[in-house]
């Protein structure tokens, strides 16, 4: 019995029609991209697990796809660690390889390894797919892209704040009418857990104030109860619940809260020179609001958080980043300094397809089909689809002199936008017939006012 063909949960093929959607997508990315300076990188889909293992904190690494070794490599799997049932080391003993979580942490390996190749500050951009063994569901894919630009080299804020106008610039460009660029500062977190008395638990605590938007306080209290946060210190991080009104409004109530941490202030101090610059450059300041609550699970960044929601549409954040002081570390490279964004193309599509939002140019149906009426005629339309193809009109000829239905049915299947005839008498008068299938409408014009039409 033959196998039902099927593609693995969490990921998709794609029809001509949505590939150019995508396309669109990511060419209006690359093109912003571009414009504020950043340099086209590409590094391989997989990495060596040892490259990605431990830089996204245990939820992360939970969800990196591990290469199973082949060949004589099997034979270095740990079964002392399977004896001792410890199933996490023997894993990493049967894998060294895995397939990219991001592409920030590939880059950073990037930036480490052709160090003496580059000229820092480094701007790269990168949009490449990447994978993550996460349950599917809607707007949440196993095979995804990601569209990242990243500035390594520099500690400057203004990369912050080009990365802000960039998102309002790319979304809008989109034509996303309601987007919100939500921004916080790791160091504001990590003066949190310093006033709650927890500082060495800054990891446990941003991870669970990160999902105050899916599980609430009650459920935020509960892990932290979990990972052993003192009462005392829950009774200090309430009253962040209760942080509201305007961005300035909010960043005044966390002056107070964070009267005593050093590094809170610094946060809070960052945040303002961002937002001032882009404010006073022309962006919409009801696009930016500061989130207190904002957290990001990953351990990596140390500096300006950043996360963009689509409004009114249920789906989860369509862009994010930060600033990450010290990733290249782990590779042997310090004191290189990095901030970076990423837009999920994915999460994007979604969006516009829900809101009704490509545009009618975007569409990958061919311009022009010639119904063949045989040999002597299919000569003829061979020569007037060489120069429509040269005019950038996308055409060609049915490929057998089959019956008119069985070529207009075709035509209909496919979605062709013009079906021509070119027959007999057409090539006597000559006149191409012209039938547009979209409207039913029919004339006649030569090669060259055919071309004229349709430009």
């Amino acid at each position: 019995m033959a196998q039902k063909p099927s593609t693995p949960k969490g990921t998709r093929d794609f029809l001509p029609a949505e590939v150019a959607k995508r396309n669109y997508i990511f060419d209006t990315i690359r093109s912003s991209f571009e414009t504020y300076g950043f340099s086209p990188i590409e590094t391989p889909s997989f990495e060596l697990s040892s490259t990605l293992m431990g830089k996204y904190g245990d939820e992360g690494d939970r969800l990196i796809f591990k290469i199973l070794n082949s060949g004589d490599k099997v034979r270095k799997a740990d079964l002392e660690a399977l004896k001792e049932g410890n199933l996490a080391r023997f894993s990493n003993s049967l894998a060294e390889k895995a397939l990219r979580y991001d592409l920030t942490v590939p880059f950073a390996r990037f930036v480490v390894q052709h160090q003496n190749e580059l000229a820092f500050p480094f701007k790269r951009y990168q949009i490449q797919p990447v994978w993550r063994a996460d349950r599917p569901q809607k707007g949440r894919y196993q095979e995804f892209y990601q569209c990242d630009v990243d500035v390594v080299g520099s500690d400057s804020l203004l990369y912050e704040v080009d990365f802000v106008l960039l998102f309002d610039e790319v979304l809008s460009n989109l034509k996303i009418p309601d987007f919100t660029i939500k921004i916080n500062n790791r160091k504001i977190l990590s003066g949190i857990a310093e006033v709650c008395g927890e500082a060495d638990k800054i990891i446990a605590i941003t991870v669970a104030i990160d999902k105050l938007d899916k599980i609430g306080v009650d459920g935020v209290i509960k892990e932290l109860q979990a990972k052993e946060i003192s009462e005392d210190a829950l009774e200090k991080i309430m009253p962040l619940f209760g942080v509201a009104g305007t961005t300035e409004q909010r960043l005044d109530q966390m002056k107070s809260y964070l009267k005593n941490s050093e590094v809170g202030l610094k946060g809070i101090e960052e945040l303002e020179y961002v937002l001032k610059h882009a404010n006073d450059l022309g962006m919409n300041a009801d696009r930016v609001e500061f989130d207190v609550t904002l957290a990001r699970g990953l351990n990596y960044y140390t500096g300006a958080i950043f996360e963009v929601k689509a409004n009114g549409v249920n789906i989860g954040s369509i862009c994010g980043g930060g600033r990450y002081d010290d990733l290249t570390g782990v590779f042997g490279m310090n004191g290189v300094s990095g901030v970076g964004i990423s837009f999920g193309a994915d999460r994007i599509y979604d969006v516009l397809e829900e809101l009704n939002l490509f545009p009618p140019s975007v569409d990958s149906r061919l311009d022009v089909l010639f119904v063949n009426f045989g040999d002597m005629e299919q000569a003829h339309c061979l020569k007037a689809v060489k120069m429509l193809r040269e005019a950038g009109i996308s055409s060609e000829v049915y490929p057998t002199s089959a019956k008119i239905q069985k070529q207009m049915k075709y035509a209909n299947a496919r979605g062709v936008k013009n079906v021509a005839m070119l027959g007999a008498n057409e090539i006597e008068e000559g006149f191409i017939k012209l039938k547009n299938m979209d409207t039913g409408e029919q004339s006649s014009v030569n090669v060259l006012g055919l071309i004229q039409l349709l430009k």
